[in-house]
């Protein structure tokens, strides 16, 4: 007998569910070692494509879209290139930082170089990453949240405006 549901949809629900839970806020972010934005907080050092440390200085004055993401996830895979073509559009005013749900920093680095993301990385599964997710309210991957050159999120709906506005996107999170 058929099952009423394909198994890769049984196992792209476990997947999330996964990714859920390991980005459950499960460790404290030292306060020394981060800043505060009005709602969100990154790192003050966070990881080139090649593992090096960077700091996040570098963002300040863009709008950044933090990007939960992971190289299991199928709907990520696909929208990567998508996420990459975009950001290199607007460059000079948006930057993207991964947050990664792969289990390991070697398969984050992995996809990230598979993929040749272009931007920075939070460390996979810092306590960082894990508060990030939580104040995001991320649910499902893939996920982008969008926020302004002030560090204030301005929507969690950044995929969908992508998939549905395309370059026009970035002029849409700006007049918000």
């Amino acid at each position: 007998m058929k099952s009423p549901f394909p198994l890769w949809i049984i196992l792209s629900i476990a997947a999330s569910s996964f990714f859920f839970l390991a980005f459950s806020y499960s460790g404290e972010a030292k306060s020394e070692d981060v800043h505060l934005s009005e709602e969100l907080i990154i790192p003050d050092d966070l990881l080139d494509a090649t593992g090096e440390r960077v700091s996040s200085k570098k963002l300040e004055g863009k709008f950044v879209g933090l990007y939960f993401s992971a190289s299991w996830c199928g709907p990520c895979r696909k929208f990567t290139p998508k996420l990459i073509e975009f950001r290199d559009q607007y460059a000079d005013d948006f930057e993207v930082i991964l947050v990664g749900g792969d289990g390991s920093k070697k398969a984050q680095a992995n996809y990230m170089k598979k993929y040749a993301m272009p931007w920075l990385a939070m460390e996979n599964q810092s306590a960082e990453a894990k508060l990030a997710s939580k104040l995001s309210e991320v649910e499902y991957i893939p996920y982008l949240v969008i926020l302004d050159s002030h560090g204030k999120i301005v929507t969690k709906s950044g995929k969908a405006d992508i998939d549905r506005m395309g370059q026009d996107a970035f002029t849409y999170w700006k007049d918000l």
